[in-house]
């Protein structure tokens, strides 16, 4: 093994070098049938006892660096676009009420591509551009693809993006205006997950595909690892996040998890991992005996997946630290994007505006204790899909510019 870390097999446990291994655990993935979740996702384990023994020394900075915690060896090897330091707000009032717990916002849509996929974006060119690979292909339902393009142009990399025909136009846009290459599939996110890594292999080109490329989840533990310095490490109570593919809660599990095994941190916040109804095939599975997949229909398509790649880690960390799930309507998903709008001035695409509509369910349902602590992971900007909020909103038709038409409109 090397100093720093090595990948453990999450279905056999066999463990690899960092050189051996670029994604799944080679016999695993012998097993793996195209109807299910991939089995042989790999856990990137750290020295955690030398972290620990640095950190616990007298002269230490208790906050650590926590590039000792990244799959990396060279800062410099990082875009230099500012990646993480998101924005954490407090806010008291709901319609006009003050409430007796706290509901904190983690704003991810303030990453340079608007989303929270740059994190495992960074991770991912920074270890490419560390072993000299210059391209880096991935499939996407546009955040993920918009943000392997951006973090490429400023790596100056090339990036090469299969995205389902139906993804949000503004999100299609931003992949074409960063140079990227962009191959449009006449099918789901998961017939563009499996042509993208047929073409990766047949091309020789870094395949970024969530779970599939085990540094994607290093990457979004990050926010974890920020949410323990904004607070001081006293943590929040829950953490409600959007799931689609189960590589984002995944993330937050494993950061927690690394701080946990550092001694940072005494134990694990409550992950309540939030799906849309239409597209509840990690959350539905989590206790079934035989995995089951539905087709997915929702109008957050960030969310939106068949075939969750990330499965099994997912449902493990959630029953391995008690944490919750639920689902959410595609109604209850376009209101509580207005509500969260006019109450924080934050506009998020509908995937992301899942986890807040979990949230409130949680309100409507009287399961927040008094004065607790709880966050709602907000992973992308409302411009990244205007359509959906469009059906929502009633914009006036235009008037004559005179004094009485504006009445009107006040009126």
């Amino acid at each position: 093994m090397t100093d720093k870390f090595h990948f453990q097999c999450i279905n056999c446990g066999k463990t690899y070098l960092p050189d051996e291994v670029k994604y799944l655990c080679p016999e695993c993935e012998k097993d793996n049938s195209i109807n299910l979740p991939p089995k042989g996702v790999l856990k990137t384990i750290f020295n955690y006892d030398n972290i620990r023994e640095s950190i616990s020394k007298p002269d230490s900075n208790p906050k650590l660096d926590f590039f000792d915690l990244l799959p990396l060896f060279d800062k410099s090897s990082l875009t230099h676009l500012r990646i993480g330091q998101t924005p954490l707000y407090k806010i008291n009032t709901l319609k006009g009420e003050r409430l007796p717990f706290n509901i904190f916002l983690k704003d991810d849509s303030q990453n340079p591509t608007f989303s929270f996929k740059d994190r495992a974006s960074a991770i991912v060119s920074a270890h490419a551009k560390e072993n000299d690979i210059n391209t880096i292909s991935t499939a996407s339902t546009g955040n993920a693809g918009s943000s392997i393009a951006g973090i490429c142009a400023s790596q100056k990399q090339k990036a090469i993006v299969f995205v389902p025909a139906s993804a949000p136009r503004a999100k299609l846009t931003q992949i074409v205006i960063y140079g990227a290459t962009i191959i449009p599939v006449d099918g789901t996110y998961d017939d563009a997950f499996d042509l993208s890594i047929e073409a990766s292999k047949y091309y020789g080109w870094y395949n970024r595909n969530t779970a599939y490329n085990p540094l994607t989840i290093e990457g979004k533990k990050t926010v974890s690892f920020e949410i323990a310095l904004e607070m001081n490490f006293s943590l929040p109570d829950r953490v409600f996040v959007p799931v689609g593919d189960g590589v984002i809660i995944s993330g937050v599990y494993k950061g927690f998890e690394d701080l946990l095994n550092i001694g940072l941190i005494n134990k694990i916040p409550v992950i309540v991992a939030v799906q849309a109804k239409g597209s509840d095939n990690l959350t539905r599975n989590i206790f079934a005996e035989e995995f089951i997949s539905k087709p997915s229909k929702t109008i957050a398509d960030s969310i939106a997946v068949d075939i969750p790649r990330n499965f099994y880690m997912a449902s493990d960390y959630i029953k391995k630290y008690k944490g919750e799930f639920l689902t959410v309507s595609d109604n209850e998903i376009l209101d509580a994007s207005i509500i969260l709008s006019r109450e924080s001035g934050i506009f998020t695409e509908p995937a992301s505006a899942a986890a807040y509509a979990g949230l409130l369910k949680y309100i409507e349902n009287n399961k927040f204790e008094d004065n607790s602590k709880n966050m709602v992971l907000l992973t992308g900007s409302g411009l990244k899909d205007l359509s959906s909020i469009q059906t929502k909103i009633d914009i006036p038709k235009a008037i004559r510019p005179c004094l009485e038409d504006v009445l009107k409109i006040i009126r």
